[in-house]
């Protein structure tokens, strides 16, 4: 089959290796749309903190059945997008019920190759039915349920006025499940054209640009009383510091990021706000439900946050194409 790998950071390559074969419980998957994810752009740039190269990158997966265990409720040709969180289930956040934060976790296309490829065997738990949702959509539920599980861990409401820093694809995620909750939703950024999507096509409510005056135009937007909740999706440890200054006292601050270097913060400003940090990591089944739920029910852009595609086959030089600013990727797709 053919695969896409990266060998080492800003390297990739085409290669032919042996079609994978199912193993006891496993379902084999005819991988037909993979979605681009910012992950995938840290890692061909050598900047994931979880990764070891060579790779097969891949992690938002869509496609049909090939070859499912006996007894399964799954059959060959079945429509099914795959959860690429693979946990152990006896740690002892599998027993909590957190899975997505396993103790052993391996997510696919990071910890273990991942789904840039023509087939890929998984655990038949990982594998869920499409529920009628078109292939190439179904390949954006994973980044879209990352943004609805931050919204649920930071338990936002219609009440609560909420900034998402960072209008990159997991900033938009945010936004669409944190408007899905009928909060109010300002979002922040430093590219113009990202702020004005925003609001054009996911419903922000207001924006501000990353500049300088943000700090005063916030305090203007809000009457000098913040933000009830911050949702961090930067990539990038600056703006994640910065962040703590846009917290209202009692504020919930939630880290869709995750970043290499050490966050530094002021405790007495944090603690007079009497504020609470939260990790949000990866995504759990009821988030993965939630994305299906909203795309059944049309809330979900999905047309405008694609706005790129190609094929597996042409994957050395998009990938380089797309990873420029200048390209003004949103959501990119290689089909197979």
């Amino acid at each position: 089959m053919k695969a896409l790998i990266c060998p080492e950071p800003g390297q990739l390559a085409l290669i032919e290796r042996p079609d994978p074969q199912r193993g006891e419980g496993e379902v084999l998957v005819r991988i037909r749309h993979v979605g681009i994810c910012g992950t995938d752009f840290h890692i061909f740039g050598g900047k994931h903190p979880f990764l070891e190269y060579p790779r097969v990158m891949g992690h938002e997966l869509s496609g049909t059945v090939e070859e499912a265990p006996e007894g399964s409720a799954l059959k060959a040709g079945d429509a099914v997008y795959i959860v690429p969180y693979l946990s152990c289930g006896t740690c002892q956040a599998c027993r909590i019920g957190i899975s997505n934060a396993c103790c052993n976790i391996k997510v696919l296309g990071v910890h273990t190759d991942g789904g840039m490829a023509e087939l890929i065997s998984v655990p038949a738990q990982n594998v869920i039915p499409a529920g009628g949702i078109a292939l190439e959509d179904a390949a954006m539920i994973e980044f879209l349920a990352i943004g609805a599980h931050g919204v649920k861990r930071g338990g936002i409401t219609a009440r609560d006025r909420v900034l998402v820093t960072g209008a990159g694809p997991i900033g938009m995620s945010a936004i669409i499940f944190a408007k899905a909750r009928g909060a109010h939703v300002t979002v922040m950024d430093t590219r113009e054209d990202r702020l004005g999507f925003a609001q054009s096509d996911l419903g922000a409510d207001a924006v501000l640009f990353a500049d300088a005056d943000a700090e005063t135009n916030a305090a203007r937007l809000t009457g000098n009383d913040w933000f009830d909740v911050v949702i961090d999706a930067t990539g990038a440890a600056p703006p994640i510091e910065r962040g703590f200054g846009f917290l209202a006292h009692g504020a919930r601050y939630v880290l869709l990021s995750v970043v290499r270097q050490d966050i530094r913060f002021s405790d007495p400003e944090f603690h007079k706000r009497e504020a609470t940090l939260i990790a949000s990591r990866n995504a759990q089944p009821d988030d993965f439900a939630e994305v299906v739920a909203q795309m059944q029910a049309g809330r979900v852009p999905t047309r405008a946050l694609n706005t790129h595609r190609g094929s597996l086959s042409d994957g050395v030089q998009l990938f380089q194409d797309w990873s420029r600013p200048e390209a003004g990727v949103i959501k990119a797709i290689l089909d197979l």
